[in-house]
């Protein structure tokens, strides 16, 4: 009679997907449905009220989706492949608070990168002024990272009790 002992899932799927997925929501949300901004719609040569300019800003958001895309296969592929090494799937909270911390993560890069650094689009142009905005979005980013981190902590507790018992 052999035994062995189950290992708890990795990070990185779930990661990986929150990454993905967070991006969705951005693009779908605030680009596509409330149609606040596009991905270089701050960028002067792009304005979004001329035609030329928002055939532009379509297309960028385009890539911007097939980017979140792959990581969404990517975090797919890394949980089949964890799967198939062996390791136990993960719990409610374990996933759950990963897809969060990523979604958080991918909001906090994202604020950083595209509304700060580059500054080629702001999460809203009016209301208050972009400052406002896109603090409060780095603000939401946050609170998802934490919360997330909590969430998974709690089911990686739980995994751990799982992964040291035997499996036969």
């Amino acid at each position: 009679m052999t035994s062995t002992t189950a290992t708890k899932p990795g990070v990185a799927p779930g990661l990986l997907l929150g990454l993905g997925l967070g991006g969705f929501i951005d693009g779908i949300v605030l680009h596509e449905i409330l149609q606040w901004h596009h991905m270089v719609s701050h960028v002067e040569d792009y304005p979004v009220d001329t035609l030329a300019g928002l055939e532009v800003n379509v297309l960028a958001d385009g890539f911007f989706h097939v980017a979140t895309w792959l990581l969404v296969w990517a975090g797919t592929i890394a949980l089949l492949m964890s799967w198939r090494r062996g390791r136990l799937a993960p719990t409610w909270s374990f996933h759950f608070g990963l897809l969060l911390a990523g979604w958080g993560i991918f909001n906090v890069v994202e604020g950083l990168i595209d509304h700060q650094i580059l500054q080629i689009h702001h999460v809203r142009d009016d209301l208050g002024g972009p400052m406002s905005w896109d603090i409060g979005f780095l603000a939401f980013g946050a609170l998802l990272v934490l919360g997330g981190w909590l969430i998974y902590r709690r089911g990686a507790r739980r995994m751990g009790d799982q992964a040291g018992a035997d499996i036969r």
